[in-house]
């Protein structure tokens, strides 16, 4: 049976790793040239800093290249090298003097009740009235706004587009807690939306 791109990317990783924990640099290297571009997308979209984001890049394939051998395997080579790259962004975050915002590692309660709110579907594209750039800077501005412990949990599933047992494990998260902040990100984000193009004197039912 012919092997899909993404059991060949695993194979080709686990290679990669196993010469650079036998000491080739090379191998590493190579790693490095095929995440570097992920993980700073990441470190950004987490940081909304262009500096930090660079300084997540290299702490995080430092501490990689130092622990390499502690990696088992158990999981996607990517994903370990997410779970680092988060670890470091939230640090930086946490230096931030002006960051007042609850740690990743206060615990969530995933059995509460969700609020229900009024917010109505679009179901006209916005990019009707607005330049793709304009609907970039205001998605942007709307997930910057989200507390680090939401954002992050959008982040990884709605961008990075990794799963949900993925988006636990590099967070140290249930599967359930990942599902309640990914619910309330999602719910504050449409909510921020709304509240934007009211604010802009749109007419906010052409949207909806």
């Amino acid at each position: 049976m012919p092997q899909t791109t993404t059991q060949t990317n695993l194979n080709g990783d686990s290679a990669l790793v196993a010469r650079a924990q036998g000491g080739d640099t090379n191998a590493f290297n190579q790693l490095v040239g095929k995440y570097e571009r992920k993980v700073f997308r990441l470190a950004k979209n987490i940081t909304k800093n262009q500096e930090d984001a660079e300084d997540v890049l290299q702490e995080t394939f430092l501490k990689a290249y130092s622990h390499i051998n502690g990696f088992q395997g158990n999981s996607k080579f990517y994903t370990w090298l997410v779970r680092i790259a988060v670890n470091e962004a939230l640090m930086k975050l946490r230096k931030r003097k002006s960051d007042k915002t609850v740690s990743m590692d206060e615990g969530v309660d995933t059995g509460e009740e969700v609020m229900v709110r009024e917010i109505a579907v679009w179901e006209e594209d916005p990019e009707q009235r607005y330049s793709r750039e304009e609907i970039r800077a205001i998605l942007d501005e709307a997930v910057a706004s989200l507390r680090p412990a939401f954002r992050t949990v959008f982040v990884l599933r709605d961008i990075e587009e990794l799963s949900t047992e993925e988006t636990a494990n590099v967070l140290d998260l249930s599967v359930p807690a990942v599902k309640s902040r990914l619910l309330r990100a999602r719910l504050q984000l449409r909510e921020k939306l709304t509240r934007f193009f009211k604010r802009k004197g749109d007419d906010v039912f052409a949207y909806l």
